[in-house]
C-alpha cells in the first residue's frame, strides 16, 4: 500500500466516520472502495446504478404539498412568477 494524505471537508469526514462505523470497517477502506468505484466508472455511474440510487431515495422527501403530482403546474407557475 502507499501512504498518501487526504483533506476532506468537515461534512465529509462525518459521513465517512459513520458509513465506515455502520459497515465495522476502516475509513481509509471506505475511501479506497470509493476510488476503486470511481475509477471503474471512469467517475461516470452505469444506467444501472442511477436506477439502483433513485430507487433508494424514492419516498424520502417528506414535507411540501400533498397534492404535488395533482397541482404540478399550478405550482410551477408560482415559483416561475417570483
Amino acid at each position: 500500500m502507499v501512504r498518501t494524505q487526504v483533506q476532506l471537508t468537515p461534512e465529509q469526514a462525518v459521513a465517512v466516520k459513520r458509513l465506515a462505523a455502520d459497515r465495522g470497517v476502516s475509513i481509509a477502506e471506505i475511501i479506497r472502495q470509493s476510488i476503486d468505484a470511481y475509477v471503474r466508472t471512469g467517475g461516470n455511474p452505469s444506467p444501472a446504478d442511477l436506477r439502483r440510487r433513485a430507487l433508494l431515495s424514492a419516498g424520502s422527501l417528506r414535507g411540501g404539498p400533498t397534492d404535488l403530482a395533482r397541482r404540478h403546474d399550478d405550482y410551477a407557475g408560482e415559483a416561475f412568477e417570483q
